[in-house]
């Protein structure tokens, strides 16, 4: 029994040895070079476009954003709002864009405030505005493609890197287009 003990952990060990371990690591060349060569074209995608210019028409305050975060952080599951959102469609268009590659673990669409606008899945927030992944990318009107560092995602139990792209409409920035790239799974 003791043989057979050091036999699996010895196993285990060379097991975990043999994944990527990126945690709080820079993303990997590869992802920086689709982030810029494919990803960034997302940005004028006339569906994505369209809803970022419905939203941002509807001119919500940021205390309306704020408020409607909060009950989005306290709802478990979804309700009528959450589920309007991703239903949308703009979400199909981005459910349809994740089913093309596994390596998207999730795709979601904000506003000129960083609220959400379409998603495939529930973020775990409304408001994306106070976070690099919107203010990087967003820049305050100037826009930037924005890749985060690598970190793991307990939610989807893998390494995660977001890379934010600034949605266009008439030559500015109008809102943000966030992946959620799994890095292991990025050929």
């Amino acid at each position: 029994m003791k043989k057979l003990t050091i036999i699996l952990m010895a196993c285990a060990f060379l097991a975990a040895g043999s994944m990527t371990a990126y945690g709080g690591e820079q993303a990997p060349a590869k992802v920086k070079s689709f982030a810029h060569n494919v990803l960034a074209k997302f940005g004028s995608d006339s569906v994505i476009v369209n809803a970022v210019k419905a939203e941002n028409a509807k001119k919500k305050t940021l205390e309306k954003v704020k408020e409607i975060d909060q009950k989005w952080i306290n709802t478990i599951g979804t309700d009528d709002f959450i589920d309007s959102l991703m239903n949308s469609a703009c979400s199909q268009h981005l459910n349809n864009i994740k089913k093309e590659n596994d390596f998207y673990e999730e795709i979601f669409v904000v506003d000129n405030l960083g609220a959400n606008v379409a998603l495939t899945d529930k973020t775990s927030d409304y408001w994306q505005g106070d976070e690099a992944k919107f203010t990087k990318s967003y820049k305050e009107g100037a826009g930037d493609v924005f890749i985060s560092d690598v970190s793991f995602d307990d939610s989807t139990q893998s390494y995660l890197t977001q890379v934010s792209v600034p949605v266009m409409g008439e030559g500015k920035v109008i809102g943000v287009i966030i992946f959620g790239i799994n890095v292991d799974k990025l050929n």
